[in-house]
């Protein structure tokens, strides 16, 4: 028998399928899969062996959603996520110039977080100009969906003057430049590293990656330099897309030969924006439009563009990953699968018709969901769709009605930690809120079934991904903000990867 991972004394977790007994069994696994679940095994003379002294077992954890890159970046600069108005990112600005070194001398100054839609007044380019000195300033908004520049920043990335926000389409064109700005290439790959590091800490074994950077090119090189303690699923956009045809890459294909690990994503394709910016596309108009160049959100592309890139993708073999926050996006995206028979996942389904549940369920379409979104959107939710806000986050919903639902944190607009994902899911608001319509709610049970890459209880057979937590994430709780303060709190003792320790505390 090959050399394998031998994990001593656990008790398995029931996802999606029953345990066969509540004592513990080891679990043997060779070459990345699991061999044997047996109480009373026996460790091979080569075996790393991990005694699991009784902790609980489950299958890997995985984030659906990520923007790698950008998360662990983001979590090197300044924070603005605690402002009300734009001269509270203002004066936050003002003292950075004045503790920065001058005259500027190349990068940027780059800060994240900021969530316009509450603010009573729209932020301008001159504000951040009147406050920047020397300094270039990007700032990101939380929801990755809006860039406030300074006039600096805007001339080093070739954008003729304006007193705007960049939003959108012209956002996100210019994110290869300013990931380029963000750090030196090996000060990117450091970040990166760590954030993978913390994820495995997390209980995570693997992320479908969203960054907007060629993926497939950068991947491979990250696990050359030993960045390679996640499974990785790259996808790719509109952008590459052509590039990904001619290389013949298809959804599922090894990106490296020598690892099952890095595989080929989906393709991303924007349908609307998002609801901080107000750019959600909706079948109503929202409720404070009044000021809104587009009172009921914006289409990405018309209907016969849409089905155009989905049907460019599909053709070339790819999923396809289709971002819907609003229900006439999400009613939009549902025709161009409908249309062209594509398979892949709605990105997001933030706001949806409850009648357009039985048509993703028809399509066997996933609903790739962030429910930790919800803890920041709540307010704002009840200042842009008072009227609809019972539609948001339908997860109960969606499960009852046949649909495929998975998790994630489209980080980093939220933490890149399944075990907040899971507990937002089934509380459905902060620790201490009264919960956020609480009949859409779901089980503990089926928040973990949902972040397991659809992976069940651990067999024989299965992917040689565990992870041993010290608390039962299914142990008895009164209510569902018990059930979810458990989740948010499991600590994490071993997570491992295809058969590879990733992460051991004990």
């Amino acid at each position: 028998m090959a050399p394998s991972t031998f994990i001593h004394r656990a008790r398995l977790v029931p996802v999606r399928t029953p345990v066969a007994t509540e004592s513990p069994v080891d679990i043997r696994i060779v070459d990345g899969v699991v061999a044997e679940v047996a109480p009373g095994l026996q460790p091979g003379p080569d075996d790393k062996v991990v005694d699991a002294d009784g902790r609980w077992a489950i299958p890997g954890l995985w984030d659906q959603h990520v923007h790698m890159t950008m998360w662990a970046q983001t979590r090197a600069r300044i924070d603005v996520s605690a402002a009300t108005c734009p001269a509270d990112v203002t004066r936050i600005i003002a003292d950075h110039v004045q503790a920065s070194p001058g005259p500027w001398q190349g990068g940027a100054l780059l800060g994240f977080g900021f969530r316009t839609a509450t603010w009573p007044v729209q932020p301008t380019v001159s504000e951040l100009d009147a406050v920047s000195g020397h300094h270039p300033v990007i700032l990101s908004s939380g929801d990755v969906h809006t860039g406030w520049l300074n006039s600096k920043a805007l001339a080093l990335l070739g954008i003729p003057p304006r007193d705007s926000p960049l939003r959108e389409v012209e956002w996100f064109d210019v994110q290869p430049a300013i990931a380029q700005l963000s750090a030196a290439s090996h000060e990117t790959e450091t970040l990166v590293r760590g954030a993978v590091k913390e994820a495995a800490a997390r209980g995570v074994v693997g992320i479908v990656d969203f960054e907007m950077a060629p993926g497939h090119r950068e991947w491979p090189q990250r696990f050359d330099a030993g960045i390679d303690q996640l499974r990785v699923r790259p996808v790719t956009y509109v952008t590459t897309l052509d590039e990904v045809i001619a290389t013949g890459l298809r959804t599922g294909d090894r990106l490296m030969e020598s690892t099952r690990l890095l595989t080929m994503g989906p393709l991303k394709i924007f349908s609307d924006g998002s609801l901080n910016t107000r750019t959600a596309a909706c079948c109503q108009a929202y409720a404070d439009a009044d000021d809104l160049e587009y009172p009921r959100g914006q289409q990405i592309y018309d209907h016969a563009e849409l089905i155009d890139l989905v049907s460019r993708g599909t053709a070339a073999g790819l999923r396809i990953a289709l971002h819907a926050i609003g229900d006439a996006a999400v009613d939009q995206a549902l025709g161009a699968f409908e249309a062209t028979g594509a398979r892949g996942s709605i990105e997001h389904a933030q706001l949806i018709r409850l009648e357009d549940i039985a048509r993703m369920a028809a399509l066997g379409l996933r609903a790739s969901v962030q429910p930790a979104h919800l803890l920041d959107d709540r307010d704002v939710t009840m200042q842009c769709w008072p009227d609809r806000a019972d539609r948001c986050f339908a997860l109960r919903s969606m499960l009852d009605g046949g649909v495929r639902l998975v998790l994630g944190s489209d980080a980093p607009v939220s933490v890149l930690d399944p075990r907040l994902a899971m507990a937002a899911a089934v509380h459905r608001g902060h620790h201490g809120d009264d919960p956020w319509n609480p009949g859409e709610s779901i089980t503990p049970a089926e928040a973990l079934a949902a972040s397991t890459d659809e992976q069940p209880t651990i067999a024989a057979g299965n992917r040689g991904d565990v992870v041993l937590l010290d608390e039962d994430p299914l142990g008895p709780a009164d209510t569902n903000a018990e059930a979810a303060r458990t989740l948010r709190n499991l600590g994490v003792a071993a997570t491992i990867t295809a058969g590879r320790i990733t992460h051991l505390t004990m």
